[in-house]
């Protein structure tokens, strides 16, 4: 029987990169550290390992973080250079969120929720 969700793994062209945009400029904490794979825990495992194409993606799948506050997490980020798909902004489900993309082009979208 499952027991539930472990991890979710994404293929990725330079792991060293990955390492430093998820844990350097995001500030994920790593659980796990291989030489073909690198897990943060951030609620559910998020796992990279080598493997992926660089380049934009398709639209999906969406690495979801949530943070306390979007605006402040963008301003943070865009002062590390980062560039982002999106500004902060409402959502019609009640969120608000701001998107940008990974070394590899994998969308990553930080979403506050205003209900928590």
């Amino acid at each position: 029987m499952i027991k539930g969700l472990c991890n979710i793994t994404f293929p990725v062209s330079d792991l060293k990169q990955t390492v430093n945009f998820y844990e350097k400029i995001l500030g994920l904490k790593k659980r796990f550290e291989g030489s073909a794979i690198v897990i943060y825990d951030c609620g559910i495992e998020l796992a990279f390992e080598p493997g992926g194409a660089k380049g934009k993606k398709e639209d999906y799948p969406y690495i979801f973080l949530e943070v306390a506050n979007v605006d402040t997490e963008y301003r943070e980020l865009m002062d590390k250079g980062v560039e982002f798909r999106n500004a902060p902004k409402d959502e019609q489900w009640g969120g608000r969120t701001a998107s940008l993309s990974d070394p590899d082009g994998n969308k990553v979208v930080l979403v506050q929720f205003k209900n928590k």
